[in-house]
């Protein structure tokens, strides 16, 4: 995994666990480095990821439904990379990077394309935990 250094001026307190548990989340994901990377400096709507906009833009590995799309975001969120903008209206359909997303992003910008690839493992762990959440009323 890609954890950055706690001299890295982008270090915050996010403990070992949390943050290999959002790098497998994103590798897992059908997404690429280059959403992070855009996600840096803008919002984006959820019409720029799916369908073939995704692939056009290089956001996503292969075109996405919207449904499908929201679902991985959504899963995105929950491991703490992502949140969705909220506007004078309420919540839109677009997303954001959080604090733990920057930091992640920047340790995944620092791996070569091998390691960017989930192992088998990954993909195992990150299901596993995805199908084994915990509901927010779950004791401890």
């Amino acid at each position: 995994m890609a954890l950055v250094e706690a001299n890295s001026p982008l270090s915050q307190h996010f403990s070992r666990r949390t943050i290999q548990r959002a790098e497998r989340a994103f590798k897992c994901s059908p997404f690429r480095l280059d959403l992070l990377l855009a996600l840096q400096g803008q919002s984006i709507s959820i019409r720029q990821i799916c369908h073939p906009q995704g692939l056009k833009n290089g956001y996503s590995r292969r075109s996405l439904s919207e449904l499908q799309a929201e679902n991985e975001l959504m899963w995105l969120i929950a491991v703490g990379l992502l949140r969705r903008e909220v506007d004078g209206q309420g919540l839109t359909d677009r997303f954001r990077l959080t604090p733990l997303g920057r930091q992640v992003c920047y340790g995944l910008q620092q791996l070569n394309p091998a390691q960017l690839r989930p192992t088998w493992g990954d993909h195992c762990h990150n299901s596993w935990c995805r199908w084994w959440r915990r509901p927010s009323w779950w004791p401890g």
